[in-house]
């Protein structure tokens, strides 16, 4: 089982249209908790790993941090621990700088993308900590080229209304060394059951992957993202396949959001 990419989902989905609003829809000292489970044919929905996502601002810079960890139990046979950070400019929502340190049982692998603006190019050095030395590559990018937290960060600031229910669009994402893409469908509204935490008004998405490279999400694999319904824009629950069975996330703690959570039922 990998669930890296279903780490990424947690930090990318929250709305989805080019940014708008310039009431931003976070801020300083934000904390997201998510506790991600896994099912399968002969194994019960078991909560396996546990996501926490935090935001801080310095003057015109936001930092965002993303780690996801296997509980204790489940290490002996599968030991993950994620680590994302990425560093935004605050006015534009651009990523200026992303990391991920990747640590999954055996696999180890370090990614670091600096973005250059001015000349619209990312420049990437990764490496499987196998090897002894790093590899380079430096990829084109538009202005809609994010790593995928600053991605989740820009979109959360998206006006609801420009958004058509059935209408698919693209999202490109910044990956080590590719861009990938996936495609997103807004389904509609519907009031959705968050354990632990109670009802919520709610934006549904559809998703797919189109390009996945080798992840242990197939092509054409279509999973669904439940969003706050207010002005908060925060992920509520995923749900999505892999090769071999399913993953759940939901939303378990907040703390220091920038806005009343409206969307709450009861």
């Amino acid at each position: 089982m990998k669930f890296r990419l279903t780490i990424l989902i947690l930090l990318l989905f929250a709305a989805s249209a080019r940014p708008q609003r310039t009431d931003l829809a976070f801020g300083d000292n934000e904390k997201l908790e998510f506790v991600v489970s896994y099912r399968a044919r002969l194994i019960p929905n078991t909560e396996v790993a546990d996501v926490v996502v935090t935001t801080s601002r310095e003057g015109d810079i936001f930092t965002i941090t993303g780690h996801g960890r296997c509980r204790p139990f489940f290490r002996w046979f599968f030991d993950l621990d994620d680590r994302y950070t990425t560093v935004m400019d605050a006015t534009s929502l651009r990523p200026i700088s992303a990391s991920a340190r990747i640590r999954e049982g055996k696999y180890a692998f370090n990614s670091d993308l600096l973005f250059d603006w001015s000349a619209m190019v990312v420049h990437s050095t990764y490496r499987n900590l196998k090897r002894a030395d790093n590899s380079y590559k430096t990829m084109p990018i538009t202005n809609n080229s994010v790593d995928g937290v600053s991605l989740f960060y820009r979109l959360r600031n998206t006006d609801v209304s420009t958004l058509r229910v059935g209408a698919k669009m693209p999202l490109e994402l910044v990956l080590e060394d590719t861009i990938r893409t996936l495609s997103y469908t807004l389904l509609g509204r519907e009031e959705v059951s968050v354990p632990g935490l109670g009802r919520f008004r709610s934006l549904k998405f559809s998703c797919q992957i189109v390009t996945s490279q080798g992840e242990s999400f197939p092509d054409g694999s279509e999973f669904f993202v439940w969003i706050s319904d207010d002005r908060n824009r925060i992920p509520l629950l995923i749900e999505s396949p892999i090769k071999v069975g399913s993953v759940r996330a939901r939303l378990a703690r907040f703390s220091g959001l920038r806005h009343p959570v409206e969307s709450m039922v009861h």
